[in-house]
């Protein structure tokens, strides 16, 4: 009896220091709509001119990861550490293994083309390190990445690949 207490005792200890050494932004997320990658640094100069500016060379790529269930994006909700954000409010439909590329500057949004714009000249992304946040149309967090230029970003080229 006393062998399998303590077995079972160091096992317990064990999973506890596993789940402990695992960081916040790695937790899964009940979730179909995952970050599948990020164009955090747009190439070239940054310049965030509507016109002629390289805004919509920065984007987040978020898939849908469910084998049978469609997403509809509306009322979803991407924001950064500093409180940026940007609200899906128009419907568009991801059907399994889709995605949608939310790019800055403006644009024509297409589901054919699978982009949105945000309808906003800035930057929202930082290029040395940030953390993203997407939110379900019901406040509960569907998926959370942090990145650093040089913790996560290994070949420099700005983009960086969380769910393949």
């Amino acid at each position: 009896m006393r062998i399998r207490l303590v077995a079972t005792t160091a096992v317990a200890a064990g999973a506890l220091t596993a789940l402990s050494a695992v960081p916040a932004q790695a937790a899964e997320y009940d979730s179909a709509l995952k970050i599948r990658g990020i164009q955090y640094d747009a190439p070239g100069s940054d310049s965030n001119r509507c016109s002629g500016g390289n805004t919509a060379e920065e984007y987040l790529t978020i898939k849908n990861y469910s084998r049978s269930t469609t997403v509809n994006l509306k009322g979803y909700v991407v924001k950064d550490a500093a409180g940026n954000k940007f609200t899906f409010t128009a419907s568009h439909t991801l059907q399994p293994g889709d995605y949608v590329k939310l790019r800055g500057g403006n644009g024509a949004d297409s589901d054919t083309k699978n982009v949105v714009y945000r309808d906003n000249c800035n930057f929202m992304w930082n290029n040395d390190k940030d953390t993203i946040y997407v939110y379900k149309p019901s406040g509960s967090r569907a998926d959370v990445h942090s990145y650093t230029k040089r913790g996560s970003d290994a070949d420099g080229n700005g983009y960086i690949t969380y769910h393949g």
